[in-house]
């Protein structure tokens, strides 16, 4: 089983500094008008770009796999949320309003009509997109510390 951890500590704000197990850190925030100070991602186009990186290695890795002849892969993925009355039903549970996130994955390449169907599928079909249209169970373990003055 594969197991990946990022430990986050808030700094100044809402600015707060990721760190993975291998080293790399990076900062997520807020913008502005949301009160942060916009120094890094929020944490939706966090998502997004874990969806938008898998997707173009999963191609990419594929298309080596395969020897298929591939110039170039990008990816666009944007995140909604629809309200009621705006034409969707409500989420799962009646959360009020559905969540809706769509990509424009772009495949470069000299492809006959079958490697072009099965990169199609490959595409939509990465870890991080499969993980999230199976659903996630939450295993949370929240500790509320005292401190005395």
């Amino acid at each position: 089983m594969a197991t990946r951890t990022i430990t986050a500590s808030l700094e100044t704000g809402f600015a707060v500094v990721n760190a993975t197990e291998r080293g790399h850190r990076f900062e997520s925030d807020e913008p502005e008008d949301l009160g942060g100070h916009d120094i890094g991602p929020t944490p939706y186009e966090l998502l997004l770009g874990a969806l938008a990186s898998c997707a173009i290695i999963t191609v990419k890795m594929y298309c080596e796999r395969k020897d298929w002849p591939l110039r170039n892969v990008t990816a666009k993925f944007t995140h909604e949320r629809i309200r009621p009355g705006e034409g969707e039903t409500l989420g799962e549970g009646g959360a009020g309003h559905t969540d809706r996130i769509s990509s424009e994955i772009v495949i470069e390449g000299d492809f006959d009509d079958e490697a072009k169907k099965r990169l199609a599928q490959v595409a939509r079909r990465c870890p991080v997109h499969r993980t999230i249209e199976r659903g996630v169970t939450f295993v949370d373990d929240v500790l509320i510390v005292d401190v005395a003055d």
